[in-house]
């Protein structure tokens, strides 16, 4: 088609993880973070991320996730390494923290300090947070792209 304009990439809305089991996933992630659902039936449940989501759906089939993985972003990376030594999760070896659920979805802790996501104010008073801070690097790449934090 000449002359059409691409439609422009700008996030996700939301991740979504087979299981083998509603109950069992949400108990397992509920032994690692803090969170509310935003809704759910017999074969899915919905883990709100303010204006986001993990859906969970059961079905899980295929086997380990190796290089497959999502980078989910907490307020505080050293808390979750701390709830996953807690819950018995055993952490993956290389530089990042990265974890397998029972089902084998390969998920990778992320600060929220350290990266240039960035939720916008008013969803991170929605979600109780208040502000939350990016240190010197996030903030650099951020100013590099014009976004810089004000």
């Amino acid at each position: 088609m000449a002359g059409s304009k691409k439609p422009r990439l700008v996030g996700f809305n939301h991740v979504a993880l087979e299981v083998g089991d509603i109950e069992k996933a949400l108990a397992f992630w509920g032994r690692l973070f803090e969170f509310e659902l935003r809704g759910r039936s017999k074969t899915m449940a919905f883990i709100d991320l303010g204006d986001q989501f993990i859906a969970l759906q059961k079905g899980r089939k295929q086997t380990l996730d190796d290089g497959r993985h999502f980078g989910l972003v907490v307020d505080d990376k050293e808390a979750a390494r701390a709830a996953l030594k807690a819950a018995g999760v055993k952490t993956l070896p290389g530089p990042f923290l990265d974890f397998r659920d029972p089902w084998g979805n390969r998920v990778e802790i992320v600060g929220y300090d350290n990266i240039q996501f960035t939720k916008a104010p008013n969803v991170l008073r929605g979600m109780g947070l208040g502000r939350l801070e990016k240190n010197a690097n996030a903030r650099k790449e951020l100013a590099a792209k014009g976004m810089a934090i004000k």
